[in-house]
């Protein structure tokens, strides 16, 4: 299994872990799967042996031709590009399942490409490195937690499943990973009066997390405003819900 490090791969080959990352996902017949870089189709065969309806979405065209010229691939729709410009509303026949084995060197930046879509997501199961799953699934008080755990969990439900350990993939990479499940909430908890303003507040808040609120968000309010909306204004951003962020960013909105 050829793998290029510029695209971050790192193939599945351990059976056990593929039937179990497949059994996550429990797909049906005629769903609507788009898989991100679906390398030699680990994950893909079973998937369609479900009875799924299969886009693949990769960027290394090799691994394009390979799967082009597959007959297990006959009935999947392939398609070659870069997960992060690809707009999933482009592809048509959404909304999708998304899956995938993610490259651990865009993985953040591919998260946000998502929630940016979520129109076009009814869930998504994703492998990625341990240490980025617990961020996304950490708890206000973890010291973990930070700006992607208050953004993803904004928009989603979000579950880490189980653990793989580097043996799984060829080449082994050098930390464990996870897969975790991202399901859009039906109605957000908190609805942020503009979302953009949000964003900023949580990014304020995190780019200096060892600092009291009132002093990582002066530039935005004043450490009263805060004490008069309940919150106070000693504590540190990963002492605080996704709620309060949106409290904050709602009293901050024009």
């Amino acid at each position: 299994m050829r793998a290029r490090r510029r695209f971050g791969q790192n193939f599945l080959h351990d059976p056990n872990v593929i039937d179990k990352i497949v059994g996550a996902i429990a797909p049906e017949a005629d769903q609507q799967l788009l898989e991100i870089g679906p390398g030699h189709g680990a994950i893909s065969r079973p998937i369609m042996a479900a009875g799924a309806r299969l886009t693949v979405l990769e960027i290394d065209r090799d691994l394009v031709a390979e799967l082009s010229s597959d007959p297990a691939f006959s009935d999947a729709r392939i398609v070659e590009g870069d997960a992060l410009n690809v707009r999933f509303a482009e592809l048509g026949q959404g909304p999708y399942r998304v899956v995938g084995n993610l490259p651990y060197n865009i993985s953040s930046p591919l998260l946000f490409h998502c929630l940016a879509q979520l129109d076009q997501m009814r869930d998504a199961h994703f492998l990625l490195q341990l240490e980025v799953v617990q961020r996304m699934a950490a708890e206000p008080g973890s010291r973990v937690y930070g700006r992607l755990s208050v953004m993803l969990q904004y928009h989603c439900r979000v579950r880490s499943l189980f653990t793989v350990a580097p043996g799984a993939f060829v080449p082994a990479p050098k930390v464990h990973s996870a897969l975790v499940r991202l399901t859009p909430h039906d109605e957000l908890p908190a609805r942020a009066r503009s979302y953009e303003v949000f964003s900023r507040i949580v990014s304020s808040a995190f780019a200096q997390r060892r600092k009291q609120l009132g002093n990582s968000l002066r530039s935005h309010l004043a450490g009263s405003e805060l004490l008069a909306m309940g919150i106070d204004p000693t504590l540190r951003p990963e002492q605080l819900a996704p709620e309060d962020f949106v409290t904050i960013a709602n009293a901050v909105a024009p």
